[in-house]
């Protein structure tokens, strides 16, 4: 009877062991979506009497074309629009020019990410801990959906009915998003589950020259996967001005010429270049008010 005692004292012991060990979540596992980093468009909304001024600055500044420009709904509901793609060697922009209000929530989506499956890319978004804040629906060339990541970061899913075919960028340029401390590593570990890929580094003390706070440290994390590179930006939000506003950092090979290029076209200087843990960086605004980040090697 004591071993019988005995063994059940020591069953209901190590079961309440146990129920105190920390249940470790399981990674979520999602199916490969990418396509290409030439694929990834930054969204660039600009009023229709600046279209073709942006278009000269921005493909006369970074090289490329655009496409023959069209007037297309791009939104679930009734909108118009000109629609053109520019394709740089050095990143690619969808713009768009409405001629009607802009429906809720479009304008907000940063990126536009190509995805081998819309149904099976949806699915690995919410998966990984994304909401579909607009659900997929068709458009004159594919479908489209747009989901927001933890953090308040909204981002373009999109498929093609023919699958496009673009060439390799020369250099790839990076997603910049502003997270706070809060949620940024809810938005790595999320973003990262979604896209297979890896962070590259996480600086807890990065120089707040790059952010417009001389003097001061904020956490940079660098992440690169399929769909092309990421910078997360975790700041407290004292953010003087332009920073935040900048979408998309291009890599050059000579930050000087492109300036140069750049001012030649209306393109305004906001930061004037700086140099950073090797890299030398401005902050510019092309025609209609697209603020980019521009940077290139030091040691050019």
């Amino acid at each position: 009877m004591r071993t019988t005692s005995a063994i059940l004292a020591f069953a209901i012991g190590t079961a309440s062991a146990l129920s105190s060990v920390p249940v470790l979540a399981k990674e979520v596992v999602t199916p490969m979506v990418a396509v290409g980093a030439q694929y990834d468009t930054t969204h660039v909304y600009v009023a229709p009497a600046d279209v073709d001024r942006f278009v000269a600055s921005f493909v006369g500044t970074f090289g490329g074309q655009s496409t023959k420009q069209g007037i297309a709904t791009v939104t679930p509901t009734p909108s118009s629009t000109s629609t053109q793609l520019l394709q740089t060697p050095v990143g690619t922009v969808s713009l768009f020019g409405f001629r009607t209000p802009i429906p809720h929530p479009f304008g907000g989506e940063r990126t536009g990410y190509l995805v081998t499956d819309m149904d099976v890319a949806i699915k690995a978004a919410r998966a990984a801990g994304a909401d579909v804040i607009v659900q997929p629906f068709p458009d004159p060339i594919g479908r489209d959906a747009v989901v927001q990541w933890p953090g308040g970061v909204n981002m373009q899913l999109y498929w093609h009915t023919t699958p496009p075919n673009y060439a390799a960028f020369q250099t790839v340029p990076e997603n910049r998003v502003y997270v706070s401390p809060d949620r940024a590593d809810a938005f790595v570990k999320s973003f990262m589950a979604f896209s297979h890929g890896k962070v590259v580094s996480d600086e807890a003390r990065a120089p707040g020259v790059e952010i417009g706070r001389n003097g001061d440290t904020y956490r940079r994390i660098r992440l690169e996967s399929t769909f092309g590179k990421v910078t997360v930006l975790v700041t407290d939000g004292h953010l003087p001005y332009p920073y935040g506003h900048e979408m998309t950092g291009y890599e050059v090979a000579s930050l000087a010429d492109t300036l140069t290029k750049a001012k030649g076209l209306g393109v305004r200087v906001l930061v004037e270049p700086y140099t950073s843990e090797g890299r030398e960086s401005a902050v510019v605004e092309f025609p209609g008010g697209y603020v980019a980040e521009i940077h290139a090697s030091a040691s050019h």
